[in-house]
């Protein structure tokens, strides 16, 4: 019988990530990993949130984060896959970082990840309850996936598909935040799984 191997998945993001507002303490990361775990429960989740993230910073500690969460050992024999989901917020928006200093940030991310032959799973920012904010989201979203599929990267855009959904517009009204409830961390959670996570975790066709 074929033993697959166990997956760590180390994540690294903003207060997204973290699920902060959700009453469930899932938020959208404990959401998907929960829908494609199997019985074995061969995977095992590591997530490093830091409120505010933005490109700069990410480029900054992602190794730092990164590497005391990987087990040399099970990466050498095979017995551990590691994998790094990244979820992007619009803390670049707020710093009012340039779309070319935040499209070399992630660059140097995901290149850093590929040297180490990590392969990487990247969310982007969700959309806001302010339009001109939103606008600026999107041209943000649009930049990271640019990155992303230049490295063929999985990315996941949830601009598009969120902004003026009633229901994650009601949640981000109902929280009066620029952060979901419940609601509105499942519906980031349906696009991720929806975006090819399971598959590129290797635990679906």
């Amino acid at each position: 019988m074929h033993v697959f191997p166990r997956i760590r998945l180390i994540a690294l993001g903003d207060e997204l990530l973290a699920g902060i507002g959700d009453a469930r303490a899932l938020g959208w990361f404990g959401r998907a990993v929960a829908r494609v775990q199997g019985p074995d429960a061969r995977i095992e989740m590591f997530p490093v949130a830091l409120p505010g993230d933005t490109s700069a910073s990410l480029a900054e500690r992602w190794d730092r984060d990164v590497a005391p969460r990987i087990d040399s050992e099970g990466m050498a024999t095979g017995a551990l896959d590691h994998r790094v989901v990244i979820g992007l917020g619009s803390g670049d928006v707020t710093s009012g970082i340039s779309l070319a200093r935040s499209r070399l940030n992630l660059a140097k991310v995901l290149d850093g990840l590929e040297r180490q032959r990590i392969a990487a799973f990247v969310v982007g920012p969700p959309p806001s309850s302010d339009r001109g904010r939103t606008a600026a989201i999107r041209e943000l979203s649009g930049a990271f996936e640019d990155v992303c599929a230049r490295r063929r990267v999985p990315y996941v855009d949830t601009v598009d598909a969120l902004d003026g959904h009633d229901q994650w517009v009601t949640d981000l009204a109902r929280t009066g935040a620029q952060h979901p409830a419940q609601t509105g961390y499942g519906l980031m959670a349906w696009l991720v799984l929806h975006g090819g996570f399971g598959r590129w975790l290797g635990v679906e066709d």
